[in-house]
Parts: structure tokens; sequence; C-alpha cells
């Protein structure tokens, strides 16, 4: 049984500066609890390392969907079924709420006891709110991967007609 997570925080930078920091993954352990290490291995797969509730992952993910200052979704290719998306909406020119949805697949009995209690949806707030005290802390982000990755279709979906 799949689990969703959604959490929205506002933060005081533009839209530009939330989603430029959002794509230094390697800052993540800076603000995100559990994750220990993640490497950039390319433009669009990192390797992360996590240790949540006493639980150690190492899993690959890969960024099915980016646009500059709108979307990050990504899928693991390996290790536990997750994903997820972050999603940046400009409120002014000094204001951006951040949306985080992350989709689970809990496994074994301490990730299934953990998911009754709630504790990713109370990770994922806390990150945020870390998040939030990080970017306005700094006032810019640390550097930007500003590329486009456009969502591939689904199988039995047909592609969009060409522009």
């Amino acid at each position: 049984m799949s689990t969703n997570v959604l959490e929205s925080i506002d933060v005081e930078v533009p839209v530009s500066t939330a989603y430029n920091q959002w794509t230094q993954f390697e800052s993540f352990p800076r603000f995100m609890g559990g994750v220990e290490r993640i490497e950039q291995l390319d433009e669009t797969r990192t390797h992360w390392v996590t240790k949540i509730a006493g639980v150690q992952r190492e899993f690959d993910a890969e960024i099915t969907e980016q646009h500059p200052d709108e979307r990050v979704a990504w899928k693991a290719v390996s290790g536990p079924q997750q994903g997820g998306a972050v999603t940046f909406h400009r409120l002014d020119d000094k204001h951006t709420r951040v949306t985080l949805q992350l989709d689970f697949e809990p496994e074994g009995l301490v990730e299934k006891a953990g998911d009754a209690l709630g504790i990713v949806g109370k990770q994922a707030k806390g990150d945020l709110g870390r998040f939030k005290e990080f970017i306005e802390s700094r006032g810019a982000e640390e550097g930007a991967w500003r590329g486009d990755v456009d969502r591939s279709p689904q199988r039995g979906e047909m592609p969009p007609p060409p522009a």
C-alpha cells in the first residue's frame, strides 16, 4: 500500500533562488533530517544514503521532469519504491511557496509502523522548515542547475505532438 505526503511552506526568497537551491542536491543533508549523503552522478541521476528511524538505505534516483522555477520530479530507480515532486509557486517578487509531494511504499515492520504514526509526513514538514531557515538565512542559492527535463510518456500514452 502506497503512502502519499503533501506539505507546503512559504519562503521569503524569489522563486528562482528557492528553485536554484533545491537543484543543489548535495546540500540536502544540511537541512533534510535522515539524509546522510547525496552524490550527483550526472545531470539527472543521484545516489542517496539515508538513515531514518535506524533504517539505513542506499538508492539511486532519477529526475523524471524538471522545469526551471516550476518543478522537479524524481523516482527511485533502485532500492525502495519511492518518488515525488517539488513545485515552486511565485507569490510575489520576494516570496515563494514550496510544495513537496512524496509517494513511497513502506517496507518492513519498522517502516510500516513509522508510516502508521505519520513519521514521513512529520519529517517532510520539518525538512521544509529547515529548508526555509537555510535559504532565508543565506539569502542566496549556493548554485543552480537550470536544465529542462521533459516528462517521458507513460507506457501506452501518446507523446505530445511536435511544436
